[in-house]
């Protein structure tokens, strides 16, 4: 199909790469004028580039389709939250004024044949259910269907239903008052309104008219496509002025997405720099105390004010409106989605050692040397990953082991264990017609298929919604993991065919952004039933995906820029519902520059998973003895840090929280906290400011409290900005005030950590109380409390009854 005859994308893009390549006046006017004689100057239907992002909202700018805007509640029961609503019909059309055009949308008769059978301004269901005192649902059918509660893989069951929720009708609206807000709905003209509890609006639906100005804004609305008369729906809720916008997956664009259009597409971003997302999450959260979770694996696109500063809206090409609203502060409703939709189980204690690797380890001889030098260099570490190399041809992915190359694995593995090393092994799904898969797997219909029935498009994509094909990809794998493998690299999964037949029965509309999410599943079952541990390392994830942990940011770029970026979308992601994230220490694509590669290894040992990976060298002794004791000595401070590490990853798990927070998930009544994109908390008691630039230090600001200097011990006050230098090791580390961080003896693996004695080492400015987490490997978080008794911080009581040897020490604080 040629870009003219298309949807969902923009043509402007298109015309700039005609005149940018060919430069030539002609074929611009040709594609101009075939753009013209379509009415597609604005939007074009298909991406004109495979793989392209599509964009929901240019659906609504077209001139030939019909757009019904919501417009009054005809019948309504408030007990069971049912009832029809009202679509008013419009259609665009252009005004001249000024020497311009402009583009707006009127009131619109019905065109239908024959008119006894269609409505001009049809009456259709919608839903308000109550999941929680914090979780309102809101669903909306754009056909006349019964809504229904059909199973969903990116939710954990069925959403509960909630009956504390009060319920008040007059003749003008519907409030629903619960523990934590209101909703009212307005009758006419619709509107659905959100309260907290003390009465302050957060946000409430826009329809026509909302507000009255000269500009067009999209309305609550949705639109019946010319193009296949399917419905796409648009859901405009108002922005207050200050408002911020946050979540979106693992998005590396600015943290705060207000005045931002974000596509949630899957797709390789190639990089961390630019708008595509490995892993795009249809959840956001706002700075005015709730939460949006479009419930769909559709398209969608959120316009955070960027077209009308006062609207957002959730454009999705699902034709039934399914969102779920969260009530409270970002703790509140990051624990609430992580109820709906899961929340991530506790990788083992291996995972959180040191993964070292590169592109590629292609040999057994490799392998032994990389570990036998990592043991030499007294660099800890727990995982060697090989990448796309151990196969016969690197890159054809059969999971099998070169056998020119692996005289023994199942030995080279044993012989790694007992050292303590995991073995990883990367491999996909994509299976080239050069691979001697190709043939099994398309014969046996195990691969996703075009129109016309073959595998799609070029490659065979192995069908995740296909049963029988999920069950022989993880025959595959589980002989690997009984090879004693501990973790299978999920790479890809991006680029599932948008234009294929699936045995699910649906397209690429629907399966595309969902294949992460069964990717992710397959390989983590298999890994549960096989291991009996839950750990993959995965480059793509969808909503419901941090049910499989854990995953990694792609290939960033080797630049300071790249770096900041990698840390906005570790951020965003742990924002979007997932308490694990890792990435390629030093950047991916080159040789990681010296000065980068130790200040991104810094803050990359206070991250939840930390590897080296990318373009070779990655191995410090490739470089020089100063970054080999610079790897020692972050890594000792990584290791030595473990039972915080690890008390952390438990509670957090638990709680659906990430280990990686942006400084206003701890602080949110703190105005500055919410502007911060280059600093974190790493659990609840380690403030991380890494350097973005070369440089022994970097300006700092203190969230409220006292934070004293893990390497220095500089007390510094909060609510302020400082200028602090780094230590040692080059990052800035500041530990909250008055608490008790467990530490151990560095060992070189984790298998070696002597969890019988543990330092508790109390940062305190007087001798008020102190606390911290702890837990053992195969225990949960426990709180520790201590006071001073005797001129000494001392545990109030342990709650590990003798199975550990405390030594209480006071870190000196100047």
């Amino acid at each position: 199909m040629s870009a003219c005859a298309g949807d969902d994308n923009v043509w402007p893009g298109l015309l700039s790469t005609i005149a940018t390549k060919v430069g030539g006046r002609l074929l611009l006017t040709l594609a101009l004028a075939c753009a013209c004689a379509t009415n597609d100057v604005v939007v074009a239907q298909q991406p004109f580039v495979l793989g392209d992002a599509l964009d929901v909202s240019q659906n609504f700018q077209r001139m030939e389709n019909v757009y019904f805007v919501a417009a009054r509640v005809k019948e309504f029961d408030a007990a069971r939250g049912r009832g029809t609503l009202q679509w008013d019909r419009y259609s665009r059309s252009t005004t001249l004024s000024f020497n311009k055009i402009d583009v707006g949308l009127g009131r619109a008769k019905a065109t239908e044949f024959p008119g006894t059978e269609y409505d001009a301004d049809p009456a259709l269901p919608f839903a308000i259910d109550f999941v929680s005192p914090r979780v309102v649902r809101l669903r909306f059918n754009t056909r006349q269907t019964p809504l229904t509660d059909e199973p969903s893989l990116m939710l954990v069951g069925t959403p509960p239903r909630d009956n504390s929720w009060r319920v008040e009708q007059t003749a003008e609206a519907v409030t629903y008052t619960g523990a934590h807000g209101r909703v009212r709905i307005v009758r006419e003209p619709w509107r659905v309104e959100f309260y907290d509890a003390a009465g302050r609006l957060l946000t409430r639906t826009q329809t026509q008219g909302d507000p009255h100005t000269y500009f067009t804004p999209v309305p609550f609305s949705f639109v019946r496509r010319a193009s296949d008369l399917g419905r796409r729906v648009a859901a405009t809720f108002e922005l207050a002025h200050d408002e911020k916008i946050f979540g979106c997956g693992e998005s590396f664009t600015r943290l705060d997405k207000r005045g931002q259009k974000v596509n949630a597409w899957t797709r390789d971003a190639m990089g961390v720099q630019n708008e595509w997302m490995y892993k795009p999450v249809p959840f956001f959260l706002s700075s005015r105390g709730y939460a949006v979770f479009a419930h769909t694996s559709a398209p969608v696109t959120f316009d955070f004010g960027k077209t009308y500063d006062r609207h957002n809206v959730v454009y999705t090409a699902d034709e039934t409106l399914d969102l779920f609203v969260l009530l409270g502060d970002p703790k509140d409703v990051l624990s609430e989605y992580t109820q709906l939709t899961g929340r991530s189980p506790v990788p083992p204690l291996w995972s959180f050692g040191f993964w070292m690797s590169r592109i590629t380890y292609k040999s057994e001889e490799e392998v032994r040397d990389v570990a036998a030098k990592l043991r030499a260099h007294r660099i800890p570490s727990d995982v060697i990953h090989l990448d796309t190399g151990w196969f016969e041809t690197e890159w054809r992915s059969n999971f099998q082991f070169s056998r020119a190359r692996f005289r023994d694995p199942a030995r080279m593995i044993a012989d790694l264990k007992r050292q303590g090393f995991r073995v990883s092994l990367w491999q996909y799904t994509y299976f080239t017609p050069k691979n001697e898969l190709f043939g099994e797997i398309v014969s046996r219909g195990y691969a996703v298929r075009d129109e016309g029935g073959r595998p799609a498009p070029e490659d065979a994509v192995l069908d995740m919604s296909n049963p029988e094909a999920v069950r022989w990809y993880q025959s595959k794998l589980a002989a690997l993991l009984k090879l004693g493998v501990g973790a299978i690299k999920v790479d890809f999964g991006e680029g599932a065919p948008a234009a294929g037949v699936y045995a699910s029965g649906r397209t690429g509309l629907h399966e595309h952004n969902l294949y992460p999410l069964r990717y992710n599943k397959a390989v983590a079952d298999v890994t549960r039933e096989t291991t009996g541990e839950s750990v993959i390392w995965a480059r793509s994830a969808w909503a419901g995906s941090q049910r499989y942990p854990l995953h990694w940011g792609g290939d960033a770029e080797n630049t300071d820029s790249a770096m900041a970026a990698q840390l906005r979308g570790g951020l965003s992601f742990g924002l979007s519902g997932f308490t694990y994230w890792s990435h390629d220490v030093g950047g991916f694509v080159d040789r990681a520059p010296r000065d980068l590669y130790r200040r991104w290894l810094a803050w990359g040992v206070l991250t939840s998973h930390t590897r080296a990976h990318g373009a070779p060298p990655r191995e410090p002794w490739e470089y020089d003895e100063a970054l080999v004791e610079d790897f020692r000595r972050a890594l000792g401070l990584r290791y030595s840090l473990m039972p915080y590490i690890w008390a952390q990853a438990k509670d957090s798990s638990a709680r659906g929280f990430p280990l990686l927070r942006a400084l206003f998930f701890e602080y949110p009544g703190d105005p500055t906290s919410w502007t911060i994109d280059d600093q974190y908390m790493f659990g609840s008691d380690l403030l991380v400011a890494p350097l973005m630039e070369p440089g022994d230090g970097r300006r700092v600001y203190l969230p409220p409290g006292e934070w004293i200097d893990y390497q220095t011990g500089e007390l510094h006050l909060g609510e302020r900005w400082r200028r602090i230098k780094a230590g040692q090791i080059p990052v800035v580390l500041l530990v909250r005030n008055h608490s008790a961080v467990p530490h151990v003896r560095v060992a070189q693996s984790t298998a070696d950590i002597d969890w019988r004695g543990v330092e508790l080492r109390v940062f305190s400015t007087d001798d008020a109380p102190a606390s911290g987490l702890f837990a053992l490997p195969d225990g949960g978080a426990q709180t520790l409390d201590l006071k001073v008794s005797a001129g000494s911080y001392a545990l109030q009581s342990d709650p590990l009854r003798g199975r550990v040897n405390w030594r209480v020490t006071r870190f000196p604080v100047r």
